[in-house]
């Protein structure tokens, strides 16, 4: 009887581990990427405001996109250069802690 409530008290501390584990995955993409995507809003809205999307030259070519593959391609950018430093930022903390 003994091994059996062992076993059980085994198998109840790997599922609360696990559900740990998931937990805090989900909560980990969500303090990463909320606020990428915040600051992704607020540096497309800047950037395009003072930049022509049918102006950007990279390379010394013109950028050949529609304006709102310029905007989509834009967003993206800010939004993963957010979520990288989000992510350093948590990963720094991480190991403070």
């Amino acid at each position: 009887m003994d091994t059996s409530n062992l076993q059980q008290e085994k198998a109840h501390k790997e599922t609360q581990g696990q559900k740990q584990e998931q937990t805090s995955i989900r909560s980990m993409l969500m303090v990463v990427l909320w606020p990428a995507f915040l600051m992704a809003c607020v540096a497309t809205g800047v950037f395009f405001s003072l930049v022509d999307p049918m102006e950007l030259i990279v390379l010394d070519e013109r950028v050949q996109v529609h304006m709102l593959g310029a905007y989509t391609i834009g967003f993206l950018i800010f939004w993963a250069l957010g979520a990288f430093s989000s992510w350093l930022t948590a990963l720094l903390l991480r190991k403070i802690t």
